[in-house]
């Protein structure tokens, strides 16, 4: 327990300096408001349509997507930079190929959605 003491004690410290700052701005900080400064505030114009605004699933689809690509290089770059240490220990041809397995179902399936129609925005 004396190993994650000292993280518990900056957490303690993170939240009470947040919160902190909060309490102060709230007490020492001008507060008059108008019906002009609570309207809601959308990149300088006003609002348009409900707040409520149903998205397409393709909108969905396609953020999760990025997400699988983007965690591709996740796995792709930790590889690439212990490459050499691995042929240093006669993995090399062995993690190679692995990789290029894990890249080709990768590409396999980025192939499937692009001819699903998932990366067209219509």
């Amino acid at each position: 327990m004396n190993d994650y003491f000292s993280i518990l004690v900056l957490f303690g410290i993170g939240i009470a300096l947040s919160g902190g700052f909060v309490l102060i701005s709230r007490f020492v900080g001008k507060q008059k408001p108008t019906p002009e400064k609570m309207t809601p505030y959308e990149c300088g114009l006003d609002p348009i349509g409900a707040p409520r605004h149903r998205f397409s699933v393709k909108f969905y689809l396609l953020a999760m997507l990025f997400i699988l690509f983007d965690i591709e290089v996740v796995f792709l770059y930790p590889w690439a930079r212990l490459f050499r240490e691995f042929i240093a220990m006669g993995m090399g041809a062995f993690l190679f190929w692995e990789m290029v397995v894990f890249l080709g179902v990768l590409t396999l399936g980025l192939v499937y959605v692009w001819r699903r129609g998932a990366l067209e925005w219509d």
